[in-house]
């Protein structure tokens, strides 16, 4: 199995040579069937030929077209804070994602510590868990995590995030790129937001919204970045993200995208002398940690980071004898907040 970044290496056609366009035209032909499938579900919903269920409430969908890495959850915190400074009681649903049988994902943990007064449901079925939040917890507002593919549930506002290093997902579907759905399927979206957008030049952050623009022309259009926040452990403890700034540091991560996360350690300055990547989800094991370990010790470093997603799955402050630590992030508006905040604003109770 190769790693996320072996995958886009391969998809993107960064990797060459006879081997590799053998397997991208494999991948290619391993595509037909998942888009064959994605197409005729998403015609039986455009037609009005499979049921959407609507819930009492106002629903905000946070997702995106590609898989995985563009930075729904941190969007998902500042959606959800949002209103609830505006005094709003509010939940967040997701289908939870890789959960094992009545734990809750990674994601989910994660927001469970940043959101400590918001309720979180997980159910595969979002439509009973969406009505199940508004019957046990009253709530006034429902935030879907990551459900721009889900469409059995009728959505007020769509949220859609483009990731700044690769907005369209190579131009294929899954397998042969890392597209859900065709890019038209954007014309859903009210509000596309491009993440990791302080990443990109001015002239390619334009030329990604015209062609954003193309597919979702009434779309509220928003540029964001994941700024650094601080430096946390599995006890709670947190430091400064300069604490580490300029110190030799091993980092690994299982997100669906590697590259961003390590941009985001370079932003802080800290010397990244060895990485290590793991799938999307990764659920860590014993026989994980102990090589973590070994690696970790072999290394000369002040520490070994990696995401909060990470560290909610395994739970430890130390590798061996070196400190472990989550880098958190948090979303800042480069362009669009405005009016971001209107296409929210319109879901707030009158009167």
């Amino acid at each position: 199995m190769c790693s996320p970044s072996e995958f886009q290496d391969l998809v993107s056609g960064r990797k060459r040579g006879v081997w590799a366009a053998i397997l991208r035209a494999g991948l290619q032909l391993a595509a037909i069937p998942y888009s064959l499938g994605v197409r005729w579900r998403n015609h039986r919903f455009d037609r009005g030929l499979a049921q959407v269920h609507r819930v009492p409430v106002p629903v905000v969908s946070v997702g995106n077209l590609t898989l995985g890495g563009t930075g729904k959850t941190p969007m998902v915190q500042w959606v959800v804070r949002w209103f609830r400074r505006r005094g709003l009681r509010v939940a967040v649903v997701s289908r939870g994602y890789r959960a094992e049988a009545g734990a809750r994902n990674d994601e989910a943990l994660e927001l469970e510590q940043r959101l400590v007064d918001v309720p979180l449901v997980q159910n595969p079925d979002r439509v009973a868990g969406a009505r199940m939040a508004v019957e046990e917890f009253d709530s006034q507002l429902i935030v879907l995590d990551d459900a721009f593919q889900h469409r059995r549930i009728a959505r007020d506002l769509d949220i859609v995030l483009l990731d700044g290093l690769e907005p369209f997902g190579f131009n294929h579907l899954f397998p042969r790129g890392t597209l859900r759905e065709p890019p038209s399927g954007l014309r859903r979206a009210q509000v596309v937001a491009l993440s990791r957008a302080d990443l990109l030049s001015p002239a390619r952050r334009d030329e990604i919204r015209r062609q954003a623009a193309l597919l979702a022309p009434g779309a509220a259009w928003a540029e964001v970045v994941h700024a650094p926040q601080g430096l946390r452990n599995s006890s709670g403890r947190e430091e400064s993200p300069d604490a580490l700034a300029d110190y030799p540091v091993a980092a690994f991560c299982g997100v669906g995208n590697p590259a961003g996360f390590r941009h985001t350690l370079e932003l802080c300055r800290y010397r990244v002398i060895a990485f290590r990547e793991f799938a999307d989800h990764y659920r860590y094991a014993r026989a994980d940690v102990d090589r973590l370990i070994a690696w970790a010790e072999d290394l000369e470093v002040a520490a070994v980071l990696c995401t909060h997603k990470d560290l909610v799955k395994l739970g430890i402050d130390q590798l061996g004898s070196r400190p472990l630590w989550a880098l958190t992030i948090a979303l800042e508006f480069l362009a669009g907040q405005e009016a971001f905040e209107v296409r929210l604003a319109g879901l707030l109770p009158r009167g």
